[in-house]
């Protein structure tokens, strides 16, 4: 999901959740002033109320691919988001405790989880993580935003990805009914034939029709195949192709969803985003944070070949999206860029690395040149921060050793502001 899209869906969420829902699932509390001082382990300088543990743990999740290591107080404030019962908001004043008006939030937890495993650190924090997640699972087996609320493919995408990063056997999650959350996931998928053939919708319609989304399809092509925001590029297959019929396994929905994604970038090689309501601009926009999605499921999924031009499209344009976008817009740049081999350091005459670690306290060590670009033996260029050199060589061992291909592969989340 990108940046803005998340932060509107959180404002909604928020909105619905004053009016209806029980006081577990309260409105979260006033988003921070301009001048409010920000914690100074958080990256990024907007108000972090509706994606300050999306946009931590996106950075991390890109600076890991990249062989950056990040501040020690940086990890940690990410891991103090969390709550006594596992789960993570938002995000919340961490110096007061979790109360029935902190709202939990499936997604920012699940991409806190996938970070955090990639970085190798916290592991009681990810445990307790993982146990709240499977304790909020839907009886249709898939989840939603927040605990409760109906399941949609996006949330259902990223907390399959986070549970199998975490060595869980997400298959043997199961319902009372025998429903896990694939059977949840495929319950999105359109059927092949039409322009919108293999997409996922992201919830049914109030009348239960589905209706094709990039968004929610490039994170279900992810989450069907077991797979986190950071995942690299997986072996080549044939061109994707839209299997029909009834009873098709988790992968073969992923991959009519990467038959969907393909076409939809055949032609201009971005997605585009529809006008909000009432704009004077009419025109559809580029939306750049989806095509960076699309193209790491397509990676993901084998078809590193169909994502070329988006690649070529958002070294071109999207340079000034993700500076603007900040920490979580510069990640998915670098994450598209990790899943195709292209070189994070020379995106489009941009360094989204250096940019990235711009956004945040410097890095306790970095590497360079781009270790998804070339073969080189990375530098040690270990900075003096909280003495956590021993941690980056061991992050350098478990990266090569797992073949930097990738670490996220499961993000779910190896999944990944």
């Amino acid at each position: 999901m990108t940046v803005s899209r998340r932060a509107a869906a959180l404002a909604i969420t928020a909105v619905l959740c004053a009016g209806t829902a029980p006081a577990a699932v309260a409105v979260p509390s006033p988003s921070p002033s301009p001048s409010a001082a920000l914690p100074p382990g958080l990256y990024g300088t907007g108000d972090p109320t509706y994606d300050g543990v999306w946009r931590q743990s996106l950075a991390f999740l890109a600076q890991k691919v990249e062989l950056v290591t990040p501040a020690g107080k940086s990890v940690d404030w990410l891991a103090g988001q969390q709550c006594d019962s596992g789960a993570f908001p938002a995000y919340r004043d961490a110096s007061e405790p979790c109360d029935a008006k902190t709202v939990a939030d499936t997604n920012a937890t699940a991409a806190a989880v996938q970070a955090l495993v990639e970085l190798g650190v916290h592991g009681e924090t990810v445990a307790n993580a993982v146990s709240w997640l499977k304790s909020v699972q839907n009886e249709d087996g898939g989840w939603g935003y927040n605990p409760g609320s109906p399941s949609d493919a996006n949330s259902t995408g990223v907390v399959i990805g986070a549970l199998a990063r975490a060595g869980v056997p997400v298959a043997e999650i199961t319902t009372k009914d025998g429903r896990t959350p694939y059977t949840a996931l495929q319950a999105f998928a359109l059927p092949c034939g039409g322009k919108d053939g293999g997409a996922f919708a992201y919830q049914p319609d109030k009348d239960g029709k589905l209706a094709a989304n990039a968004d929610a399809t490039a994170a279900a092509v992810l989450g069907a195949m077991g797979k986190g925001m950071a995942a690299g590029n997986s072996n080549a297959v044939k061109a994707p192709t839209c299997t029909k019929g009834s009873g098709l396994t988790a992968e073969q929905s992923a991959q009519n969803g990467a038959s969907y994604l393909a076409n939809a970038l055949a032609g201009s090689g971005h997605l585009e985003l529809a006008p909000m309501p009432g704009a004077e601009d009419s025109s559809p926009q580029p939306d750049f944070g989806n095509t960076a999605d699309a193209v790491v499921a397509l990676a993901a999924s084998g078809h590193k070949d169909k994502a070329a031009g988006a690649v070529a499209y958002l070294e071109k344009n999207a340079k000034a999206w993700a500076e603007a976008g900040g920490p979580a817009a510069t990640a998915q740049l670098v994450l598209a860029a990790h899943a195709t081999g292209a070189d994070a350091r020379h995106f489009g005459g941009v360094d989204l690395v250096k940019q990235l670690n711009a956004t945040g306290p410097a890095p306790a060590a970095t590497a360079a040149p781009s270790p998804t670009a070339t073969a080189n033996e990375p530098e040690d260029t270990t900075s003096d921060d909280g003495g956590l050199g021993v941690w980056w060589l061991v992050g350098i061992g478990l990266a090569f050793g797992a073949g930097i291909g990738f670490l996220l592969s499961g993000r779910r989340k190896n999944q990944q502001l």
